[in-house]
């Protein structure tokens, strides 16, 4: 037991540190975006850590405040003007997602189909990637997190990739270029020389030369520093009184009034959602395929927001962007999660002014490498290989995705792939197996094992296909349920047979009776 935690302790630990300085910006970003004072991003990080990485039964994923949920918590503060007000909604959110758990309603998480999992990992992996590029070259105002297409500063994905030629910092590029080359080998090359390079990190290295070189930079070369919103800004707090300061509450007084119910009940459904789609994505990119209950998921995601409400924090969701990073740096038990939230506090306690020298272009170039790994091209061509059922949805989910945001690219991916195999069902729910001989025209239609009133139009439309003098041979052996509307039309055919100068035979009539 004591081995085995030693064991995880050398990957997990590691992997936490990444985690964290993926995170803090994330954090403050989505605070940022939301109108939430930037501590409330930090302590939904913390909560999402600590208290939901311990009671999750998710072994890699890492949950905390999510982009998905910045649009609604916008809305509402600006509307309730009251953020001790929201609060009280953060605290319903929670209590209502209890009560999802305990209902069993996380079993909605096996209603999504892989190749929109799949789709949606690499549409979170090409967003993510499109919107770190400026952020590399040292230019951005949309915050770091955003997944969606339209931006809040105006610009979209792809314009504020244009935008940013204006503004390219030479120093941000120089050290975005230095902390690709140092992540590519480090994995590449270094991590396969020794085990040393695999206990270390390269994002971890990278930050840290990061921070060194905006130290130099600042006393040898200032046209080469970053300025300061080009850099993490955590806020700094010159006592434990002041940092205390930091914390809200909520104004139960509040909790009668019918809107902040609603807003907690809409809270708790996206949020759960978000949660159980990161869930399933998360299962499949753990090397080790462990499956995460997903009822207690919602309980632990539930009590999280308890208790972030409780203490002025944002809404929380288990979220991809953390969880990849997770998993790419090598974590293996959920102590991963629970030690970057842990980190996250000490950082956030003891040394902000530390963290405050990193440069946001370092961290962009970490998730760089984590976008290209969640849409690698392997990916895509091995979905292509799959064929039309699992390559269409997938694709439609990441355009989704891409264009829209998270939630709607889902959805779009799923009424794609329902459309798919309504196709496909559609086409085939019958086999031809045709036959001559003499100069006959001998047919056999076998229909299969389910044949429901989706499949009548392809049916009646072979069926009025036949010429006359075909021999026609009907099997129904294979089919265990066989809808009426279908069983009217060969009726019907049958009934019309003469007519058409058609001989038509039924292989098990007795089941059109039985069905009927």
């Amino acid at each position: 037991m004591l081995n085995n935690f030693i064991n995880n302790l050398k990957t997990d630990l590691p992997a936490s540190l990444v985690v964290v300085f993926v995170a803090i910006p994330l954090c403050l970003g989505i605070a940022l975006a939301s109108g939430a004072p930037l501590f409330s991003g930090l302590i939904a990080g913390i909560i999402g850590g600590i208290v939901v990485g311990t009671l999750s039964g998710s072994s890699q994923g890492v949950s905390g405040p999510a982009a998905g949920l910045a649009v609604i918590v916008l809305t509402a503060i600006q509307s309730i003007d009251n953020f001790q007000v929201f609060l009280v909604a953060v605290v319903i959110a929670g209590a209502i997602q209890i009560g999802l758990g305990l209902l069993k309603a996380g079993i909605i998480a096996y209603f999504f189909p892989s190749s929109v999992i799949k789709g949606m990992l690499s549409g979170i992996g090409i967003i993510i990637f499109l919107k770190q590029i400026p952020h590399a070259f040292g230019y951005d105002k949309d915050y770091e997190g955003d997944l969606d297409f339209y931006q809040p500063d105006g610009q979209t994905t792809f314009s504020e990739l244009s935008q940013m030629i204006d503004f390219i910092s030479p120093g941000a590029v120089l050290l975005s270029l230095f902390s690709l080359t140092i992540l590519i080998l480090w994995e590449n090359k270094l991590a396969k020389l020794h085990s040393i390079f695999r206990v270390v990190q390269g994002p971890l290295v990278v930050v840290i030369l990061g921070a060194v070189f905006q130290v130099v930079a600042l006393k040898y070369f200032p046209h080469l520093a970053a300025r300061a919103d080009q850099l993490v800004s955590i806020p700094v707090a010159e006592s434990l009184t002041e940092f205390l300061t930091f914390f809200s509450f909520p104004d139960f007084s509040a909790i009668t009034r019918s809107d902040i119910w609603i807003l907690g009940l809409t809270l708790a459904i996206v949020a759960s959602l978000e949660t159980l789609l990161c869930v399933e994505a998360t299962d499949k990119l753990d090397p080790h395929k462990r499956v995460t209950p997903t009822n207690r998921e919602l309980i632990a995601q539930g009590t999280g927001n308890i208790i972030s409400g409780f203490i002025g924090g944002l809404p929380i969701t288990q979220v991809i962007v953390r969880s990849s990073a997770n998993i790419q740096s090598g974590a293996q038990t959920k102590l991963s999660a629970i030690f970057h939230g842990i980190l996250l506090l000490f950082f956030t306690l003891f040394i902000p002014q530390l963290l405050n020298l990193v440069p946001l272009s370092v961290l962009a170039c970490i998730l760089l490498v984590v976008g290209y790994k969640l849409a690698k091209p392997a990916l895509f061509v091995s979905m292509y290989k799959l064929g039309a059922l699992q390559f269409v949805p997938f694709i439609a989910t990441i355009l989704g995705i891409m264009f829209t945001d998270l939630l709607k690219g889902i959805v779009i991916g799923l009424l794609i792939g329902i459309c798919v195999i309504l196709r496909d069902n559609f086409r085939n729910s019958h086999f031809l197996h045709i036959e001559k001989s003499e100069g006959a025209h001998a047919v056999k239609l076998t229909l299969a094992e389910e044949v429901s009133f989706l499949n009548k139009g392809a049916i009646s439309r072979v069926l009025n296909s036949f010429k006359q003098g075909t021999d026609l041979t009907i099997d129904l052996s294979k089919c265990y349920s066989i809808d009426y509307d279908v069983i009217e039309i060969i009726e019907n055919y049958r009934k019309s047979s003469a007519d058409r100068k058609v001989k038509v035979t039924i292989i098990e009539e007795e089941k059109l009776a039985l069905t009927t």
